[in-house]
């Protein structure tokens, strides 16, 4: 039964993320489809139209099997032997940097926000509200 709950969710997320490619396809917007369907998830979940129950425990399976997501992508490099010789060191320089910075940005949001639910409402550091 959780198996099929969870292949359920994965669809539901699936036909969101679709339903953004159709956005983007129809009103010709240069954005991901893909992050259509995040922000159309975000409107569904904020405005009580899905429960987070409804898609938890596929979202949780796809980021748990996320790795494998990147393996079609990890073996074109083979296609790209050449530019990997050439623009190697830039190459690396930049996905060190891309990575330390996204890893820098998510760290600090996440103290943030756990901080701002666990004492006070307010977002500046060492500031407590007195709600």
């Amino acid at each position: 039964m959780k198996v099929l709950r969870v292949v359920w969710q994965v669809l539901l997320l699936t036909v969101l993320n679709e339903a953004g490619g159709w956005v983007v396809q129809a009103l010709q917007i240069p954005i991901p489809g893909s992050l259509i369907g995040l922000f159309l998830l975000f409107a569904l979940l904020k405005s009580k139209v899905i429960r987070v129950e409804w898609v938890e425990a596929g979202a949780t399976f796809l980021l748990a099997e996320m790795l494998l997501f990147f393996i079609p992508s990890s073996v074109q490099i083979v296609d790209f032997g050449a530019v990997v010789q050439k623009s190697g060191v830039q190459l690396l320089l930049v996905i060190v940097f891309s990575t330390a910075t996204v890893m820098a940005v998510v760290g600090l949001v996440t103290e943030k926000i756990v901080r701002w639910k666990k004492g006070g409402r307010k977002w500046k550091q060492g500031t407590q509200s007195s709600v």
